[in-house]
């Protein structure tokens, strides 16, 4: 089959299986397809509220604990007295 053939023979194909849409299931499609959009949209929404505030979260702790200090030794006793 040569690429105009197969273009041809695929074209065919979908025309045939294309049958109208009964008019009882169209609202009802168009419902659950604005519910399931409504639904995308909240949890994208509340997964990028979830990095932010993981960001602040971690932002705050790095300027509390600050852990690119070196913590002190105390392996030798403070010298007093001398």
């Amino acid at each position: 089959m040569r690429g105009n053939d197969r273009e041809a023979t695929v074209r065919r194909l979908l025309e045939q299986a294309q049958r109208p849409v009964p008019p009882e299931i169209h609202p009802e499609a168009v419902r659950r397809g604005t519910r399931m959009l409504r639904r995308r949209a909240l949890a994208r929404r509340a997964l990028w509220l979830l990095l932010c505030a993981a960001a602040v979260a971690f932002a705050v702790w790095a300027l509390t604990a600050r852990p690119w200090v070196e913590p002190p030794s105390h392996t030798t006793p403070p010298l007093t007295g001398w």
